[in-house]
């Protein structure tokens, strides 16, 4: 069954067109403002086929992604990949290690299960923003941005279709 649903996968395009992503951006952007850590979304619709014959799960996947769009590369190893791969129906959330000591996985895991509903829900766009909105809360928790000097944008807040 995940065979076939990685042979004909869900179109990214359909479920994020142009003007949504641009709406992603914005919202990554605007929770950037509050914290100093570095947020992305990158979505997939389904795997190659040799990875899927290797059995690679979406949390493989996503820890490759967030090695591969260089979400790490922060001054503060504070940078946030919220991954979705559609085939899947997977969400996935994997942070630098300067956030493993201060959020936890259950905190993680809560956003992935709320994401999740607001997905099935039919609201692919309302789901993702939601998400980002509470990765920026937990980031604005441990590293709120006090004003005392410019962040700098280290990473880009557009969305990756991979």
């Amino acid at each position: 069954m995940r065979l076939l649903k990685h042979l004909f996968p869900p179109s990214v395009r359909r479920w994020f067109p142009a003007d949504s992503m641009q709406r992603i951006a914005e919202a990554i952007a605007e929770g950037e403002s509050r914290h100093r850590g570095e947020v992305m979304f990158a979505v997939e619709a389904d795997l190659p086929l040799p990875l899927l014959w290797r059995g690679v799960q979406a949390r493989q996947r996503a820890e490759h992604a967030f090695a591969r769009l260089r979400t790490w590369d922060t001054e503060a190893n504070n940078g946030v990949l919220l991954y979705l791969l559609l085939a899947d129906h997977r969400i996935e959330i994997v942070a630098d290690r300067g956030l493993r000591d201060r959020v936890t996985p259950d905190h993680w895991q809560a956003v992935c299960r709320q994401i999740e509903l607001d997905m099935r829900a039919g609201q692919p766009e309302t789901a993702i923003v939601s998400g980002i909105g509470a990765i920026s809360t937990l980031l604005a928790t441990h590293f709120p941005q006090d004003g005392s000097q410019p962040d700098e944008d280290e990473l880009p807040n557009l969305p990756h279709v991979l």
